[in-house]
C-alpha cells in the first residue's frame, strides 16, 4: 500500500471536483482508502451503470444532502451530468467525479460544470510515495501502482498498451487508421522528451501532418501524455517556440521502445532520468496545486535548459555523478537574463555543493527532499 500524496478529504471539504487520471494510477483504490464514508457509483460494475443508465435520479433519491457522492469512471456514462449538475446547485450536494478520459467528459457537457466542479489529477507514484524507493527500479519498471517493481511489469505494461489502443482508440472510433496511430505511438516513444516537429513525425509515420496533430489531441484527450510549452522571455537569446512532449508514464515509453534493462551511466540512462525529473515535478506542481507553469528553454544558438517552473527554478537533469562546467553552459546563458531565482543541475553527484556563480549542483535525492518540501516554491531570494 502507497500513502499516496493527493488529500481528497481535504480537497473535498467546501467543493465538487472531477479527479483525472489515466487507467491504473490508482484511482479507485484511493477513494477506498480515504473515502470510506461516501457513497459509491462504480461505473465498470455493469448493474450500476444499466441502473443508473435507466434513472439518473436515483442519486439523489438513494443519498442525503450531506452525503459526499463518488461516481467512478463517470466518463461512461456523461448523461449523469446533468443530474450531478442539479444536485450541486440545488442541494449543494458534493460530489468527486473520476475519469481517465478528457475527451469523453468534454462530449458528455462536463463544461456544464464550470465554477461547480474543480479539477485534481491523480499521476503514477512519485519518489515520496514510495517508502524504500529505489531510482532504477522507478525507471526499469514503472510508476503505475500495482505494478512498481513487479517482475512481471513488462508483461502488464503491454497488456496496458494493448487495452489503451483496443478500448480508447478502436472502440470509441478516434481514428480510421488505427495502424498509422499505432505507428505514431511508438515515435512518440522514440521522441519522448523531444520537441514536437510535425513534420519530422508525419514523415516518420508515413500520413499526413495534419492528421499528426490530431493524433496528439488524441493522446492529450486519453490523459496519456503532456507537453512542456517554451519559456519565452529571455531577449538576450530567441528562445524556440516549439513544445516538448512526454508520455505520463516511464514504463509506457520502455514497453513502446522495446528497452532492456537500464543501467547507471548507460547510454540511455540519462534520457529517461531527465523523464522521471519531468514527472516529479508535473507531480509536484499538481498536487500541491501551484499555480506555475512548468516550461523548458531553448534558444535559436542550441544553448537549452531542461526545466523552468514560473520565475523560480531553472534546472537542468545530468545523468553523471561528477557535474562539470560543460554541464552549466546552458544554465549560465539563462542567467545572464537574470529572470529566474534560482539555478542548479539535479544529477548522480554524491554531495550538493554550490559554484562560484551561483549555481546549485544537487543529488537528485535531495533535489527531491528540497522540492516537495516547498523549498523552491515558498521561499524568496
Amino acid at each position: 500500500m502507497y500513502s499516496r500524496i493527493l488529500d481528497l478529504p481535504n480537497l473535498l471539504k467546501k467543493r465538487s471536483y472531477f479527479l483525472l487520471g489515466p487507467r491504473g494510477t490508482g484511482k479507485s483504490t484511493l477513494i477506498e482508502q480515504t473515502l470510506p464514508f461516501a457513497k459509491v457509483y462504480d461505473l465498470l460494475d455493469a448493474s450500476v451503470f444499466q441502473r443508473l443508465l435507466r434513472e439518473p435520479t436515483l442519486i439523489s433519491q438513494e443519498t442525503k444532502p450531506d452525503i459526499l457522492v463518488v461516481i467512478d469512471e463517470v466518463q461512461k456514462l456523461p448523461e449523469l451530468l446533468d443530474e450531478v449538475h442539479r444536485l450541486i446547485v440545488k442541494r449543494k450536494q458534493i460530489f468527486l467525479l473520476t475519469g481517465s478520459s478528457a475527451r469523453k467528459l468534454r462530449k458528455g457537457g462536463a463544461n456544464l460544470l464550470a465554477g461547480r466542479a474543480f479539477q485534481a489529477w491523480l499521476l503514477p507514484l512519485t519518489s515520496q510515495e514510495i517508502s524504500d524507493f529505489n531510482l532504477l527500479t522507478y525507471l526499469n519498471t514503472t510508476g503505475l501502482p500495482e505494478f512498481y517493481g513487479q517482475a512481471d511489469a513488462c508483461e502488464f505494461l503491454k497488456a496496458y498498451v494493448g487495452t489503451y489502443l483496443q478500448e480508447e482508440i478502436k472502440a470509441e472510433a478516434l481514428t480510421r487508421n488505427l495502424s498509422g496511430f499505432v505507428r505514431f505511438l511508438e515515435v512518440v516513444a522514440l521522441c519522448n522528451g523531444e520537441e514536437i516537429n510535425f513534420a519530422n513525425i508525419s514523415s516518420d509515420c508515413g500520413v499526413a501532418v495534419r492528421t499528426i496533430e490530431s493524433y496528439f489531441g488524441i493522446l492529450n484527450d486519453t490523459l496519456i501524455g503532456f507537453s512542456v510549452p517554451p519559456f519565452l522571455s529571455t531577449t538576450k537569446r530567441k528562445a524556440i517556440t516549439r513544445a516538448k512532449y512526454f508520455l505520463f508514464d516511464i514504463g509506457i515509453v520502455n514497453s513502446l521502445t522495446h528497452r532492456g534493462y537500464v543501467e547507471f551511466k548507460s547510454e540511455l540512462f540519462g534520457r529517461l532520468f531527465e523523464h522521471f525529473i519531468a514527472l516529479e515535478l508535473r507531480a509536484f506542481l499538481s498536487y500541491r496545486r501551484i499555480d506555475l507553469l512548468l516550461q523548458y528553454w531553448r534558444s535559436t544558438s542550441h544553448f537549452e535548459v531542461d526545466f523552468i517552473i514560473g520565475n523560480r527554478l531553472a534546472i537542468e537533469a545530468k545523468g553523471t555523478d561528477l557535474v562539470t562546467d560543460k554541464h552549466l553552459k546552458g544554465l549560465r546563458a539563462l542567467k545572464e537574463e537574470g529572470l529566474i531565482q534560482t539555478y542548479g543541475v539535479v544529477s548522480l553527484d554524491p554531495s550538493d555543493r554550490i559554484t562560484a556563480d551561483g549555481i546549485h549542483i544537487w543529488s537528485w535525492h535531495n533535489f527531491l527532499q528540497k522540492l516537495w518540501s516547498g523549498h523552491f516554491t515558498t521561499t524568496q531570494k
